[in-house]
C-alpha cells in the first residue's frame, strides 16, 4: 500500500550545494508503480542507475511471476500434482523463506493462496457476499503444508493438482531489497527503491542524516500519522483502504485469510519497518489477517522491526 515519501531533497537533480544530487524516476514494474531514487553526481549516471535497477526487477519478475507463462513459478504451478520442478536457487530460497513466514504466522501468510478461485472482486462489481459454500470450496487447494521442497535437487513440488503459488504478498518487497542490494554493490551512496509502498532505502540524501518516510492515516487523509527517519532500512504497508469491496455498507478487505477464504477484519492498515522489505511485507500481511492481539504477539518476536497498526475503529497502536 501507499506510503508518503517526505524528503527535503526529493526533487530530481536538486543539488542544494552538494556534489551529490538526488534524482528520481517513476515507472511501472511488476504491475505496480515503482518510484526510484538515487544519489549520484549527475543526471546521465543517475539514468544509467535507473536502467540497472529496472533490469534487475524485470529479471526477478521473469523468475517469480505466476502471470507470465514462461517463468519458473508458472512451470511449478503447471506441474502441480504431477512432478517436482527444478528451479534456480534464488526461487527455491524465496519459497523456503515464504514457508517459514507461514509457519511463523500460523498460516495467516500463505503463498499457495494463489490457488483461490477469484470469487472476491475489488473492481466495484461485487455487490453481494459470495455464498458460504463457494467460499469454503475456494480454499480447498490452499495449504503451504503441501508445498514440498528438495534442497539437494533444488525442486519445488505442489502435492495437489490445482495448487498454485504466487509471490504477490512479498514479491515487490523482495524486488525492492534486490534493487537496493544491486545499487550498493555498484557504489551508489544512497537511494530508495519504492514498490508502491514496499520500499528499501540506503544511505542518506545530501545534507541530511536520514530519509524521511511518512505514513498516511487512512482515516485522516491530510494527516501523516508517523514519519520514520531511516538510513539502511525498509518499510512495508498492508491495508484495506485503497482496494476493497463494499457489500451491504461494509468494507471487505482485499487481504484474504488463507484458512477461511474470508477477508481480513479488525485492522485497516499495518505498517512494518526494519531491515528488509520482504520480511516487513510478510509481517504486515500476516498481521492484517491475524488481527491486533495475535499480530502484536508475532511482531514482538522481532525487536528489530517497528510497527504502526490502525484498527477499523481508527485506533493507532505504535511501537
Amino acid at each position: 500500500m501507499r506510503v508518503y515519501l517526505s524528503v527535503f531533497f526529493f526533487l530530481s537533480g536538486l543539488s542544494c550545494g552538494f556534489s551529490q544530487q538526488v534524482f528520481k524516476k517513476q515507472t511501472v514494474l511488476m504491475g505496480s508503480v515503482f518510484d526510484l531514487t538515487v544519489v549520484e553526481k549527475d543526471s546521465m549516471l543517475a539514468q544509467h542507475r535507473f536502467q540497472q535497477v529496472i533490469a534487475e526487477i524485470d529479471r526477478i519478475e521473469n523468475l517469480i511471476s505466476e502471470w507470465r507463462p514462461g517463468t519458473q513459478v508458472s512451470e511449478v504451478n503447471r506441474n502441480a500434482g504431477i512432478k517436482p520442478v527444478k528451479v534456480d536457487r534464488e526461487v527455491y530460497e524465496l519459497t523456503r523463506r515464504a514457508i517459514r513466514y507461514s509457519e511463523l504466522s500460523g498460516g495467516a501468510f500463505d503463498i499457495s493462496i494463489a490457488a483461490m478461485d477469484r470469487i472476491w472482486r475489488f473492481d466495484g462489481t461485487l455487490t453481494e457476499m459470495p455464498e458460504e459454500e463457494v467460499i469454503r470450496k475456494s480454499v480447498e487447494k490452499v495449504g503451504y503444508g503441501h508445498i514440498r521442497l528438495d534442497s539437494a535437487a533444488s525442486t519445488i513440488y505442489l502435492e495437489q493438482e490445482g495448487m498454485k503459488i504466487g509471490f504477490g504478498s512479498i514479491g515487490k518487497g523482495y524486488a525492492a531489497d534486490k534493487g537496493r542490494e544491486l545499487m550498493q554493490s555498484l557504489g551508489v551512496q544512497g537511494g530508495i527503491v519504492n514498490a508502491s509502498g514496499d520500499l528499501s532505502a540506503w544511505g542518506t540524501p545530501p545534507g541530511s542524516k536520514a530519509w524521511k518516510i511518512g505514513v498516511w492515516n487512512p482515516f485522516k487523509p491530510r494527516k501523516i500519522q508517523k514519519v520514520f527517519r531511516i538510513k539502511e532500512a525498509s518499510v512495508a504497508t498492508s491495508g484495506n483502504y485503497e482496494k476493497y469491496a463494499e457489500i451491504n455498507g461494509k468494507r471487505c478487505s482485499h487481504i484474504i485469510n488463507p484458512k477461511t477464504g474470508y477477508p481480513s477484519t479488525g485492522l485497516t492498515s499495518v505498517t512494518v519497518t526494519g531491515p528488509t522489505a520482504e520480511f516487513a511485507n510478510a509481517m504486515s500481511t500476516s498481521v492484517m489477517v491475524m488481527g491486533k492481539k495475535e499480530g502484536i504477539k508475532l511482531l514482538k518476536q522481532f525487536p528489530e522491526y517497528r510497527y504502526i497498526l490502525i484498527t477499523d475503529a481508527g485506533k493507532v497502536i505504535k511501537k
